[in-house]
């Protein structure tokens, strides 16, 4: 299992009347820590897409248990739980605040695409060789 954890301060811009962080910027926090998870094994999304890998989400789940609110400090905990599959990967998202309250969690499905035809691919080596060390022969 890959974990990663990255921290995103609640911006005034980002909450409602009563500073509670708006619905939507929950899947938004979800794609920061994508990213950051994907840059700390050394790959990056733009590298991907050089390279001719697009992502799109497909799917998307998420479960609001407490509200983020303005100026709270939010660790947002990325995990690769199984192995991806030959198109599919799936990234598990978890925000907690300062005082380590789980808040919010939720599954994002993201399939690999092959930029010249929009048709699935198989996940690229490169990613392959970058998560396996995460993972043992039985997941």
């Amino acid at each position: 299992m890959y974990v990663h954890t990255t921290q995103i301060r609640v911006r005034y811009g980002e909450t409602d009347q009563m500073g509670y962080m708006y619905y939507g910027y929950y899947a938004w926090y979800y794609e920061v820590g994508r990213v950051e998870a994907i840059r700390q094994l050394g790959l990056s999304y733009r590298e991907l897409e050089a390279q001719g890998i697009l992502m799109p989400v497909v799917e998307l789940h998420i479960q609001y248990l407490k509200p983020a609110l303005y100026d709270d400090l939010i660790t947002v905990k990325t995990l690769i739980r199984e192995w991806p599959s030959r198109s599919v990967i799936r990234f598990h998202s978890e925000l907690y605040n300062e005082q380590q309250e789980l808040l919010n969690k939720g599954v994002t499905t993201l399939v690999f695409v092959d930029a010249h035809t929009r048709k699935k691919t198989n996940m690229p080596d490169i990613l392959q060789e970058k998560l396996r060390p995460y993972f043992t022969e039985n997941e």
